[in-house]
């Protein structure tokens, strides 16, 4: 079976306003609080940080499905983001990224596990031709 002929996944999500300070979002059984208060909230993630939030955890569900194909060992993964933001046109300039993984493995098999990341990260994918999306991936530090 092609790409073209497999169905295509899809995903649903459904955000309400809750009072001038935030909104929340629901998916499946999950729920996330939204930052959308002008002032700003600390307890909650703003648009631009949900953003690189899901930029995050696509790169480390990516790592956790390549894994077990590439029978990389690994203890840990950490993932580091930092976004700058432009106001015209408001959008994300770029997003350097540090992705930390806790493993014996040795440097080439740290770049091949960095390959798949950037090749089959559907979030990765979609940020990447619209921002200045860079980064490493290196092993954690003893």
């Amino acid at each position: 079976m092609n790409n073209e002929t497999k169905a295509a996944l899809t995903f649903s999500v459904s955000a309400q306003r809750v009072d001038a300070h935030g909104s929340v979002a629901h998916c499946k059984q999950a729920e996330i609080h939204l930052d959308t208060d002008l002032a700003g909230r600390m307890d909650a993630f703003n648009p631009a940080e949900l953003l690189m939030a899901a930029l995050a955890a696509c790169m480390i569900k990516g790592i956790e499905r390549v894994t077990p194909i590439l029978k990389f060992e690994l203890r840990g993964v950490q993932v580091r983001l930092h976004g700058v933001r432009r106001d015209v046109p408001p959008s994300m300039a770029s997003i350097e990224y540090e992705i930390l993984v806790d493993t014996d493995e040795p440097d080439r098999r740290l770049t091949l596990l960095h390959d798949n990341v950037k090749k089959f990260g559907t979030v990765y994918n979609t940020v990447a031709p619209g921002t200045t999306l860079s980064g490493v991936l290196r092993r954690l530090p003893k």
